[in-house]
């Protein structure tokens, strides 16, 4: 962890809310793209209670450990708890928390892509929950697999095993034509 996120933690666990509100910033965009990715339009609101139960629990926070993977815990079971909660099992509606530039090419090529992402979310959105938090924390969250370890509670061999599933679920629930899911 770096000097300076160990520094605000240090300083929000002392009551500094504007270290916490620095930590929020830095972390806000992947939080709401886990969150995206299993509670669905209730992102929102699951990332905002995450941020102030990870705030009220800051004390239990290790400091020699990763935040971002201890936080996405958080967020994850925020969003899990808020799914089951509102009974929803209805359509996943994930949108990407930042928007990429958009590049030079022409209109069609835009549309055919965004078609394709749609496709894609809309395989991801059929997976189970588990199938669905694992392809979020590692393609919409990024993170590496001994963070999604840490996230998820589990020995590495078990993430490999369980994304593995998770992707042959995927290509299975695409139509041919679709494309290729991330190996």
């Amino acid at each position: 962890m770096e000097t300076t996120e160990r520094s605000l933690i240090e300083r929000a666990r002392d009551g500094d809310v504007d270290a916490f509100a620095r930590l929020v910033e830095e972390h806000r965009g992947v939080a709401l793209r886990v969150a995206y990715a299993i509670a669905g339009p209730d992102a929102e609101d699951v990332t905002q209670e995450a941020f102030i139960k990870a705030y009220r629990h800051l004390d239990r926070f290790r400091v020699q450990s990763a935040f971002r993977p201890w936080l996405l815990t958080i967020v994850a079971n925020e969003a899990r708890n808020g799914r089951r909660s509102a009974g929803r099992r209805g359509n996943l509606a994930l949108r990407v928390a930042t928007r990429r530039e958009a590049d030079a090419a022409s209109a069609e090529d835009e549309a055919l892509r965004a078609a394709g992402r749609q496709v894609l979310l809309d395989a991801v959105a059929m997976l189970g929950d588990h199938d669905r938090e694992i392809v979020a924390l590692r393609f919409f969250a990024g993170l590496s697999e001994a963070e999604m370890a840490a996230a998820l509670d589990v020995p590495a061999g078990t993430v490999k095993s369980r994304l593995s599933r998770a992707l042959a679920r995927l290509r299975t629930a695409l139509p041919e034509s679709s494309g290729e899911v991330p190996a």
